[in-house]
């Protein structure tokens, strides 16, 4: 088999992990207003109910390091699909808010865990040249995951009460396939050489996932790896000043990405175009429109990170949410609610090319190969952390204030992202994974 085509179906698998993460996570904003309804939930316990999977995403980015590190890549996926399959079927079948918040928190749990070891895996068996767009494949599938569910919400809705049960159950279907595929991918080369010091099964896979190099060029990559996974430098801890300038890479670029609003307004999407006087279902419909605006320029912003690099592209993205997230502000203080839909579109587009597209890619390449999951865990925890946060505060916050303050608010975030951008991300692209390690003073 070719090495493209082999490193492509070995990525693409575990990327599904992400597309499972879209689905689960935006699935619920189908279901958000009925579940309020059913069991008569006060604005706090509805705030709770619907951050209940992003606070078990917490909980998974903090310990997912540990299984990733410990068990492998591999067969840390596959747990995560056991987890998915779990919480679908859980959550359908809910009688009350309290076993709704428990299986909801499950499928969490492996969100969390996903956003670690998937992009991680896919970092560590990509080829340099291609790493941003095979790791990137893993925020794709987040945002087709994304759609599918905004469209599986649209199809389910009108199909009587239990509808937002079938919304929920539906995601059993692909986490099962998920967890099947998991068992016919290879573990990743480098947890076998840095963790259990497998040569001869870790130049096996590096046979088939680049069997361009040479015997000699074959010798010279186990052995650089395993050198600097043996060197006494790489067995210190994680929080050490040696690597200052990954953790602040890592927890500023997951900070900024949730505090641009992005899961705020994916979640509570119907609802925030409701605000602009739509009806509910044509504000469901909108909703689809977010999710084909994502996946598109996602796709674009894949097309280019390998070319462009991440540094460019998360400049462009912050010059989208500026305008998109200013206007949007403008049009809520001003009445001109009709353009809001287009801001909204704009937003999702500029997170899409910028945030997006990049976050997952920079967080897996920056750590030495004996930190980066816990890296990789960092970077999570702050993203989920932050995102289970906005999204329990969110409907207060729209209470409290007027939606222009709100939108506001996020668009001085990103002026601030923009500075960070400028002043202390560096470039990566192009560049092995050890070369980065050195170039950031790590080794």
């Amino acid at each position: 088999m070719k090495s493209n085509s082999y490193v492509f179906r070995c990525a693409i698998i575990a990327a599904m992990g992400g597309f499972l993460f879209g689905f689960d996570t935006v699935v619920i904003s189908g279901a958000e207003q009925t579940v309020q309804s059913l069991w008569g939930l006060n604005a706090t316990l509805h705030g709770l109910a619907m951050s209940a999977a992003l606070w078990g995403t917490v909980l998974g980015a903090l310990l997912g390091g540990w299984p990733t590190d410990r068990y492998g890549r591999q067969r840390t996926l596959l747990y995560i699909g056991v987890l998915y399959l779990i919480s679908a079927v859980g959550s359908a079948f809910s009688t009350d808010v309290w076993s709704f918040m428990m299986f909801r928190f499950i499928g969490g749990v492996g969100v969390g865990i996903s956003t670690i070891a998937a992009p991680l895996y896919i970092s560590e068996i990509a080829p340099p040249e291609r790493r941003g767009r095979l790791t990137g494949l893993f925020q794709f599938n987040i945002v087709l995951g994304i759609l599918v569910a905004f469209l599986s919400n649209a199809l389910l809705s009108g199909i009587g009460e239990n509808a937002w049960r079938w919304m929920l159950g539906v995601e059993a279907f692909p986490a099962l396939i998920f967890t099947l595929l998991c068992l016919t991918i290879p573990e990743s080369p480098r947890w076998l050489i840095g963790r259990r010091d497998n040569r001869a099964e870790a130049i096996e896979i590096f046979r088939r996932i680049q069997p361009e190099l040479t015997a000699e060029q074959l010798d010279a990559r186990v052995a650089e790896i395993a050198t600097i996974a043996q060197a006494p430098v790489s067995r210190e801890g994680f929080w050490t000043w040696r690597l200052r300038k990954p953790i602040a890479l890592a927890f500023l670029v997951a900070f900024f990405n949730q505090l641009s609003g992005i899961n705020a307004i994916l979640y509570f999407a119907p609802r925030i175009f409701e605000m602009t006087g739509l009806a509910s279902e044509a504000a469901l419909l909108q909703s689809i429109g977010i999710g084909v605006t994502n996946l598109i320029f996602t796709y674009v912003g894949l097309r280019m990170i390998d070319k462009l690099g991440r540094r460019t592209l998360l400049y462009i993205g912050s010059f989208g949410y500026l305008v998109s997230l200013g206007t949007s502000s403008w049009a809520f203080f001003t009445g001109h609610f009709g353009i809001v839909p287009y801001c909204i579109f704009a937003f999702i587009a500029a997170h899409a090319v910028g945030q997006g597209a990049v976050i997952w890619v920079l967080i897996s390449e920056i750590f030495p190969n004996q930190q980066r999951a816990a890296g990789q865990t960092l970077g999570s925890f702050t993203h989920w952390f932050f995102a289970a946060a906005l999204t329990m505060a969110f409907p207060a916050m729209v209470g409290a204030f007027e939606p222009g303050v709100v939108f506001l608010f996020f668009c001085f975030m990103m002026f601030l992202q923009l500075l960070w951008v400028r002043f202390m991300v560096p470039e990566t692209k192009g560049r092995p994974l050890e070369q980065i390690e050195k170039d950031l003073g790590m080794s």
